[in-house]
């Protein structure tokens, strides 16, 4: 069992080559405030090699996983380092380190793959999830767009071999004083049942680029195709239409 104070806090923390410098509680219901600061060797110039020095310690905070029933913000104290040389043209730059947090994301790395499970496997809506970490839905949403994106980008065997094809329009939202209507299309591979991508409208044209995208091979060996309010490629898809579209 680990007694030492300083050690039980990173292990409680659990981030790589950090160091926690206190805990921050304001009471009446808002989030825990973690401050941390990365620890690690000193730098040196990309450019020259010569040996990085602090500029200055920008402070960034970010949502994290809710701790004993709490809403948390890490605040991460980070580096700019600057290169000692004048005439070198690097001149200064802050360091990153993605294991704590992705750039330009308003979550630790950790909260950013949480909610990217919640809502693209559990099913979860962004507006639950960032009701329970205590933040705003846009936090949220964009790092599930830019985790998904990632999953979507490295997983090369999602789509595989399609024999059957289908494509339908669903009515995605209602936006605007008028609440005018925002459509998508889902492609699915019928044989297997999975839905293969989701594009935007319900014309032909961002379904026709998505199966233009997937290149001649792939398309060849689709023998079938519901291909609902969109026309196939011509010559790529053999298309047999399991019902009309009442846009046709």
């Amino acid at each position: 069992m680990e007694t030492n104070p300083i050690r039980v806090c990173e292990l409680i923390v659990g981030l790589p080559d950090v160091n926690v410098l206190g805990v921050e509680d304001d009471g009446s219901g808002l989030p825990l405030r973690l401050h941390i600061e990365s620890r690690g060797p000193r730098p040196v110039c990309g450019e020259c090699g010569a040996q990085a020095e602090v500029k200055d310690r920008p402070v960034v905070e970010l949502v994290d996983l809710a701790a004993f029933g709490r809403p948390v913000r890490t605040v991460l104290r980070k580096h700019r380092w600057r290169c000692p040389d004048p005439e070198c043209p690097v001149g200064s730059w802050t360091g990153v380190d993605s294991r704590i947090a992705s750039p330009r994301l308003g979550l630790t790395d950790r909260a950013g793959r949480w909610v990217t499970e919640q809502v693209g496997r559990c099913g979860r809506t962004v507006s639950e999830v960032a009701r329970e970490l205590g933040c705003d839905w846009h936090t949220v949403n964009d790092a599930a767009l830019a985790y998904g994106d990632a999953l979507l980008e490295a997983d090369t065997e999602r789509i595989g071999k399609v024999t059957a094809l289908g494509m339908d329009e669903t009515l995605f939202a209602r936006v605007g004083r008028w609440r005018r209507l925002l459509w998508s299309t889902s492609i699915v591979d019928v044989t297997r049942g999975v839905l293969l991508d989701v594009v935007p409208g319900r014309g032909g044209t961002e379904p026709a680029a998505w199966l233009a995208a997937q290149g001649d091979d792939w398309r060849s060996q689709v023998g079938v195709g519901d291909a609902g309010p969109v026309q196939p490629i011509p010559g790529s898809v053999r298309h047999h239409a399991a019902r009309s579209h009442p846009d046709r």
